[in-house]
């Protein structure tokens, strides 16, 4: 099974990847995974992203295409893959596509996590997060602290992190729908969309996803 989640900011595409991956037996590959690897081990495509990076820059298509060509050839990918947060745009899209003819294989199908816009705001610009520990995550409404602006854990002080900000993620979400948003449509015209809502408890959104896969 080889299937790409789709979804904006906030849609908890990170967690859902995590559990179908699990539950299909196959590795999820996601673009953060792939850009720390890279950089990390030193290759030729982790230092030109790097150099991107550090510029402030974004990095080009045909280093994360090259990345995710690696990747998808290792023998734990063989019989199935699940992309998180590539392809991120239609050029990477028909890349893929692309790629996946040359080794005479396709694409299964495409989960499009569907959540309201002020839904995302209030997940994201809710968050607060512990100074002592960023792994000590809160959330003002679904997961608050007993005391205010305290990490229940360690007592450290909670805060919001510039990217959560209100203003911040409307901008995330504007590139979301300029850049991202329109490889669901180059999709569609493959018949391999499913919209699912990702709305509501983490196993009811895993349940729904995995029932929409072909063969569910």
């Amino acid at each position: 099974m080889r299937i790409v989640l789709v979804g904006p900011p906030g849609a908890g595409k990170g967690t859902q990847a995590a559990f179908l991956a699990k539950n299909l037996s196959i590795p999820h590959i996601s673009t953060g995974d792939l850009f720390r690897a890279n950089i990390s081990q030193g290759t030729e495509l982790g230092l030109r992203a790097k150099s991107y990076m550090d510029a402030g820059q974004l990095v080009p298509d045909e280093v994360t295409i090259g990345m995710a060509r690696d990747r998808m050839q290792q023998p734990d990918a063989v019989g199935g893959f699940l992309l998180d947060g590539f392809p991120r745009n239609v050029a990477q899209a028909e890349a893929l596509d692309e790629m996946l003819r040359e080794a005479d294989i396709k694409i299964d199908a495409v989960l499009d996590l569907e959540v309201p816009e002020d839904e995302v705001v209030k997940r994201i610009a809710g968050r607060r997060i512990c100074r002592n520990d960023s792994a000590h995550v809160f959330h003002v409404t679904y997961n608050p602290p007993a005391a205010e602006g305290v990490c229940d854990v360690c007592g450290g002080e909670l805060y919001q992190r510039d990217d959560d900000r209100e203003d911040t993620v409307r901008r995330r979400l504007e590139v979301y729908h300029t850049q991202t948003e329109p490889i669901i449509d180059y999709y569609k015209a493959q018949g391999l969309v499913t919209t699912v809502s990702a709305m509501g408890k983490v196993a009811d959104v895993t349940k729904r996803a995995m029932s929409a896969l072909p063969g569910s």
